[in-house]
């Protein structure tokens, strides 16, 4: 009887609860980012190792450069197959792996990495 007249103070008194459930949560938290941590993404940054069927998929990541606004951004490789067009040489020389870049207007646009699901 007396550990529930004591539960029931620990409840009533507002600080207590929220010091104990401060530290629950931050303990959660921690133990979130140790496992997120320990998860490797399998990640391919030579594109000579890179499968033809990757190279230009949603998982690609390619660096876009303005060459007039000296801006940079990041594309996904579907979106550098279309700045690609019509240029056939280009596209297939990124997918034998002889070049990891081209050039489009004023834009200079590199492979950087694709992750390998």
């Amino acid at each position: 009887m007396k550990e529930n007249k004591e539960i029931e103070k620990l409840l009533l008194d507002d600080t207590a609860y929220n010091k104990l459930m401060k530290t629950k949560i931050e303990k959660e938290f921690i133990k979130e980012v140790e496992s997120a941590k320990s998860v490797k993404t399998n990640e391919i940054t030579d594109i000579k190792k890179v499968p033809q069927e990757l190279i230009f998929s949603k998982n690609a990541v390619f660096e876009i450069i303005n060459k007039t606004s000296k801006t940079k951004s990041y594309i996904t490789g579907v979106q550098a197959e279309g700045f690609l067009g019509t240029k056939y040489s280009e596209r297939e020389n990124l997918l034998k792996g002889e070049t990891d870049s081209f050039v489009n207007g004023n834009n200079y646009i590199k492979f950087i990495k694709v992750k390998n699901v």
